[in-house]
C-alpha cells in the first residue's frame, strides 16, 4: 500500500490516502526507519523498503501491512 512517511515537531507518522488514516510510529525494529518493521499507534505493523538513511521526509513509499 501507498503510505507518505512524514516528520511533525520531530515525531515520525504514516499518513494513508486511501484509508485517510495518519497514526504515529511507536516503535521501530531497526534505528534507521528504512528496510524494517515499524509499529503504528492503531496496532498497524508496516514492512518498510530499505532505503538510505538520509531519505529526505516527506516521502510516498510503497509499505506492505503485516498480519490483520
Amino acid at each position: 500500500m501507498k503510505v507518505m512517511v512524514r516528520k511533525n515537531a520531530g515525531k515520525l507518522s504514516i499518513y494513508v490516502a486511501k484509508k485517510d488514516l495518519e497514526e504515529p510510529i511507536v516503535a521501530m525494529e531497526k534505528d534507521t526507519l528504512w528496510g524494517g518493521i515499524i509499529t503504528l499507534a492503531n496496532g498497524w505493523r508496516l514492512e518498510l523498503p530499505d532505503m538510505a538513511a538520509d531519505t529526505p521526509l516527506p516521502i510516498t513509499i510503497e509499505a506492505r501491512k503485516l498480519g490483520d
